[in-house]
Formats: structure tokens, sequence, C-alpha cells
């Protein structure tokens, strides 16, 4: 495949969306196709799944059947949106990807990083991004900030310990795949963050052909 695949991870609230489209709208200004798209949803099957997993009524949602609903959508957004994006040349942006369920699944629910990821390989066949960037933010000031934009969803409400161990687990794939995954301050100002993005972008760029 020709095109470019850039996933943006964090927490709920470290401002994955607002970069995701900052960094869209730069891509596009620069002349590149660019389809940016979210995790659980991104087309019509992923989307319904999305509904039940955040769906506050399904609090007594079991952690592996959540795990497989997110593998789920996953794999339908892989294979109906992302791979045919990415064989006619064009870049994808993807607000959540793998990383997420290993770091939710796997450390927030206590499943196991292995098991998440063999799971995430079995549902992605075997697709990674190019460059992931985590929005790195102290949990509980990332909450807050989400409760001030807006109601919270069903893992939005998990208890400040869930989200702590999430964190964690960001940060440890963050250290063991230190080369794809990029670590920005996500504390800093919106513009602030979008132009470190940005650098390592054109680095990226400078080294592929489109």
């Amino acid at each position: 495949m020709s095109g470019l695949f850039i996933t943006m991870e964090g927490t709920d609230g470290s401002g994955k969306t607002t970069q995701s489209e900052l960094l869209r709208d730069y891509l596009e200004e620069k002349g590149f196709s660019v389809l940016y798209t979210r995790e659980p949803g991104g087309n019509q099957i992923s989307e319904k799944i999305r509904d039940i997993i955040i769906d506050t009524k399904n609090k007594k949602m079991n952690p592996r059947a959540e795990a497989l609903l997110y593998a789920a959508a996953r794999a339908q957004l892989v294979s109906e949106v992302i791979i045919p994006t990415l064989k006619k040349g064009d870049i994808v942006i993807c607000d959540r990807f793998a990383d997420s369920s290993v770091a939710y699944q796997g450390e927030g629910r206590k499943l196991g990083s292995e098991v998440i990821s063999g799971l995430n390989l079995f549902a992605t066949d075997g697709l990674e991004p190019d460059i992931t960037f985590f929005l790195k933010i102290d949990p509980e000031e990332s909450i807050e900030r989400k409760k001030r934009q807006e109601s919270l969803d069903r893992i939005e409400l998990e208890k400040i310990y869930f989200h702590k161990k999430v964190f964690y687990g960001y940060i440890s794939l963050a250290e063991k795949f230190s080369e794809r995954i990029k670590i920005i301050d996500a504390s800093a100002d919106i513009n602030t963050i979008h132009q470190n993005i940005t650098a390592y972008i054109e680095e990226l760029l400078s080294r592929r052909s489109f």
C-alpha cells in the first residue's frame, strides 16, 4: 500500500479529535487527499457497534465482550475504509486505533496486553500505522476537560484509577514502540501541539513519496 496511515492516541479528553482535524486541514492545504475517521466507528456497521460500547445502560458489559466488540468494529473499519483508502495512495488519519485497545482493555480491564495485541493482529489483518501520536496528559486533567465539553459515555464514566491504568498502558506502549509512537505534550496550547505534530509529519513526508 502506498498511502500513509496516521493514528492519534491518548486518554479521553486529551485533544485527539481537535488535533486530528487540524492535521487533516494542514495536509489538505498541502494538496494531499486525506480521510479522517474514528474508532470505534467510521462506517455504518462500526458506528452501530460504537453505540453498544459507549451506551451508559450497558454497565454490566463483560470486559472480554467489550474487547471483542472493539475488535469487530476495527475489523470492519480496516477492511471497508482504511485499506481501500491506503491502496489509492491517500492519507488516513484515525482517531484511535489498535493501541487504544491494548491500553484500555489490555491494561485498564486487566485482560493482558499480549492477549489484546493478538486480537488486534487478527482484526486488522496485520495493518499497523506508519506513525502514531500519543497525546500525553494527566488523566485527571483529561477527564475534567471532557466533563466541561459534554456528558460522559460508559467508558469515560469509569473511576479515575481505571483511567490511570490506561494512561500507564499508553506510556508502556510508547516506550516499547518508540520508533512509531511519538509522545506529544497535550498540556500545551492547541497551536503548539499542532506544530509539534506537523514537525514529525514533515520529517516523515520528506522520506516518503506520494
